[in-house]
């Protein structure tokens, strides 16, 4: 029943300490509260209003001696105008006559004060009685007979005290000395409620309270752990198990008949509000939330045994009457000790300051620190200051987290070392520091050589291995001023503060040394690790951070074209940079050619060279062999090489020589090679109008071939063009596959498996080239034009080309060369038994491949 916020409750308590926290834990559960400091004022109170108008409920402290005007009021609540306001008596220990009373007047209840979190509760069960029209309400400590009961302890003296308490109080009693006696009886026999001791031998008393949880035929038993140890883990872990209280052995005998009680009318019939008292002990369990009071001077007059456990004592009497300050707060975290009359706390205490969610910290009795959040309001009693209530809450979990981001924020996950955002922040206080001091330091930007094979070849587990094996290596290195960190990849960067510009060679190359003399081992394979190194320097005359970082990647860049395994120092009177910075405006101009649709595309014919003779070619006048082909009646394919060009400022094609290379370094291929692809498709169409079959042969790139996306790309475009696949040819460069063998082979089969067919470019040029064309499942073998253009007048490359030309048949691959310039060429290519040719003798590239005959 949830409460009513326009239902008073009258709260008559005479301690301030008790009144406050009832007061309190009311209001916050949205009850509207009237508290009466005195029995009198409490009497003065209803006597005012005609049958408590306005008035829900009363909550009532007894009194712990017989007083003339509480004897009056409790005589006013047997009143017959007052007999059907429901009244909640707190006690301490429960005196026969308190229980008479409670016994004898109707819509009473009786708790105690040490489950006065059970206040709000039993309110609601209190209105919702009279609203059902019960009489009485049966008080926490009633008579319980009728209840079957197991009790579950190893202790044979503690069954039978318990045995003893509980008989005599009418409960039907079973006991059981461990988890599995225990969970055979009730599996065996009914039990409404099962008292379970948690610290058994075998097995904790957790598990019986899960078995009896998960079982059908137990699930309706209410149970509860029972110990004498007070560990928050001990209570989660029953709670989690599925106990409905947790109990404890030291408690007083009426508390424990009272939480005993209390089950027993929850199996009785109000189960909703044990479900729901269950979840609120929960959420009160799990904050840990400590309380104390102080007095003006700030001695501690009042704590809750959260606050106890934070700071680590056993027994209030440890804390009461002492200095909270001398206790608990007197030093920052670093135990720097704080003056009573500087801290914050202490100086609020007897103030009427308030203070909300203030963090500091506070000292353990074993003399650990504790960061907590604290609030502080001021104490009211009788409209007069009488110190302060503090609330606070440990928030280690907290602060270990902020700490836990903080340190993601700064660090690279993998190799645990500063990442690029902390790195470029530290970079350009370096930089503003040296405008300021006119001294020296250094930048150097690392970048490992081969990481790309080793993380292709042995996968990506290696290369994180190898990442982690450098950054551990460089920090060795490390002084202790120096900043290391990883900037993505396999680049490193590392910040040398004050240093000598005749020094940097030299610390360059230790840092290039402290990478290489160690080999990277993985998997029984051994890996000989080396890297460039670009060194620039900062001093005053440095523009920026952002400038310091691009002079150590050019020197990174001079020191990788120079072979590798080398450091390089900047020098700003060198070109490189002016080259990179072109480098970036091709990268600019490719970009927007894509964003434009600003490429070309033109055709060069391939002809089949087995219906062709030497006399043939003798009727044939040069330059006409194209056009002889495409219009000779036996010609029933018609096949181009599709070569990309670039639409020039002017309308020029600009050859893909000039911005391939740029396109890779800064990986731009893929979007290229899909650019190409989509308006092939589309010219492939309408090519098949003209002729009765048109195949295209269409070049992709390392870094295409090897995108797990690529060949989905490719079913999508050749599905919205219609076009046969098998009318369309991918070239690749053996040296681009050979990057990644793996990938290139998975790509190369898949594609192959939609009726697409791939030729190897460039054949004869790689370390390999023969393995490659073992391994990779190809279609044709192109064989490179340095071969095939000076044949006729060298026998050496006659006879290459005729051995590369038998073993690629031999593989069960057609052939086809490149660059045949001339009619001499052509009839040696047709007397080796090359099954394809292409070249400027043939025909020069077209703009419009339909253009035959011109």
């Amino acid at each position: 029943m949830a409460p009513d916020p326009n239902t008073t409750v009258l709260l008559i308590e005479e301690s301030p300490t008790l009144r406050y926290a009832l007061e309190r834990l009311l209001r916050d559960s949205g009850f509207a509260v009237a508290a009466a400091e005195t029995f009198s004022a409490g009497l003065e109170r209803l006597s005012a209003a005609p049958g408590a108008a306005g008035i829900g409920v009363v909550i009532i402290g007894w009194p712990v001696h017989t007083r003339p005007e509480a004897d009056d009021l409790f005589t006013l609540l047997e009143e017959p105008d007052l007999a059907a306001v429901p009244v909640l008596v707190m006690v301490t220990d429960p005196e026969p006559a308190t229980r008479a009373w409670v016994v004898r007047r109707s819509h009473t209840a009786m708790l105690d004060w040490r489950l006065h979190t059970e206040a709000a509760a039993t309110i609601n069960t209190l209105r919702a009685a009279r609203e059902a029209g019960e009489g009485v309400l049966e008080p926490p400590l009633a008579d319980q007979g009728g209840t079957r009961v197991l009790f579950v302890d190893d202790s044979p003296s503690v069954r039978a005290y318990y045995r003893r308490l509980l008989s005599g109080q009418g409960y039907r009693l079973e006991m059981a000395a461990n988890v599995d006696e225990g969970f055979d009886k009730a599996r065996s026999q009914p039990f409404d409620i099962a008292i379970i001791d948690y610290f058994m031998p075998g097995a904790n008393g957790d598990v019986l309270c899960r078995w009896l949880r998960d079982d059908p035929a137990t699930r309706h038993i209410t149970s509860a752990i029972f110990t004498s140890t007070y560990l928050d883990q001990v209570i989660q872990d029953s709670l989690n198990a599925g106990a409905a209280e947790c109990m404890f052995k030291d408690e007083h005998d009426a508390l424990f008949l009272a939480r005993v009680a209390a089950m027993s009318r929850s199996v009785a019939g109000r189960r909703s509000i044990e479900a729901e008292r269950q979840r609120l002990q929960s959420i009160l369990n799990s904050v840990g939330e400590g309380v104390y009071g102080v007095d003006a001077e700030g001695r501690i007059t009042f704590v809750n045994p959260a606050a106890r456990l934070i700071l680590g004592y056993d027994e209030n009497r440890e804390l009461l009457g002492q200095s909270a300050h001398e206790l608990f707060h007197y030093a920052d975290q670093n135990g720097t000790p704080i003056a009573p009359l500087s801290g914050l706390l202490q100086s609020s205490y007897g103030s009427r300051q308030i203070l909300r969610s203030w963090e500091t910290c506070f000292w353990t009795r074993e003399g650990s620190s504790v960061p907590i959040e604290c609030t502080v309001y001021p104490l009211y009693m009788a409209r007069e200051q009488q110190g302060s209530v503090v609330a606070f809450r440990d928030i280690s979990e907290r602060k270990n987290l902020e700490e836990r981001l903080l340190w993601q924020a700064t660090h690279d996950a993998l190799t645990e070392l500063f990442n690029r955002r902390y790195f470029e922040e530290q970079l350009e206080a370096e930089c503003q520091w040296q405008q300021r001091q006119r001294a020296t330091s250094a930048l150097l930007y690392l970048d490992l050589d081969h990481f790309k094979y080793i993380n292709d070849t042995e996968g990506h587990a290696a290369g994180d291995a190898l990442l982690i094996q450098v950054g551990r290596r460089l920090l060795e290195r490390l002084r202790r001023t120096d900043t290391l960190a990883r900037l993505g990849g396999d680049e490193f960067a590392i910040l040398l503060r004050n240093i000598e510009p005749e020094e940097l060679q030299e610390a360059s190359e230790a840092f290039r040394a402290a990478v290489s003399e160690q080999d990277f081992n993985y998997h029984g394979k051994t890996f000989k690790v080396r890297a460039s190194i670009g060194a620039a320097l900062i001093d005053a005359g440095t523009p920026s951070p952002g400038e310091a970082l691009a002079e150590a990647d050019i020197a990174c860049h001079v020191a990788k074209q120079q072979g590798g395994n080398r450091s390089h120092v900047y020098d700003p009177h060198d070109r490189h940079k002016d080259l990179m910075d072109r480098e970036l405006g091709w990268s600019n101009r490719l970009r927007e050619a894509l964003r434009v649709d600003n490429f070309l595309l033109h055709y060069q014919p391939i002809i089949p060279l087995g219906g062709l003779d030497g006399a043939q070619l003798d009727s044939l006048p040069d330059g006409n062999l194209w056009n002889w082909f495409a219009g000779h009646p036996a010609s029933c394919h018609a096949c181009f090489e599709v070569l990309l060009r670039l639409r020039g400022p002017d309308g020029e094609a600009i050859a893909p020589d000039n911005f391939i290379p740029t396109a890779e370094r800064f990986y731009l291929m893929p979007e290229i090679d899909e650019w190409v692809l989509r308006n092939a498709l589309l010219k492939l169409g309408e090519m098949n109008r003209v002729f009765r079959k048109a195949c295209f042969s269409i070049n992709v790139s390392g870094h295409t071939l090897c995108n797990r996306d690529w060949p989905a790309r490719v079913q999508r475009l050749i599905g919205e063009h219609g076009v046969d696949p098998g009318c369309v040819t991918f070239e690749v460069t053996e040296t681009a596959a050979i990057c990644d063998m793996g990938a290139a082979r998975r790509a190369i089969n898949s594609i192959r498996d939609l009726g697409c067919r791939f030729s190897l470019d460039d054949f004869g040029t790689g370390f390999s080239s023969f393995s490659q064309m073992k391994q990779l499942p190809v279609d044709y073998i192109k064989i490179d034009g340095m071969f095939v253009q000076a044949m006729a007048s060298d026998p050496i490359d006659q006879a290459m080309v005729q051995s590369m030309n038998d073993i690629a048949h031999c593989l069960g691959r057609q052939t086809v060369a490149e660059y045949v310039n001339s009619r001499d060429i052509l009839q040696l290519l047709i007397a080796c038994g090359v099954d394809h040719a292409q070249g400027h003798y043939i025909a020069r590239p077209l703009e419009d491949p339909a253009m035959v005959g011109e």
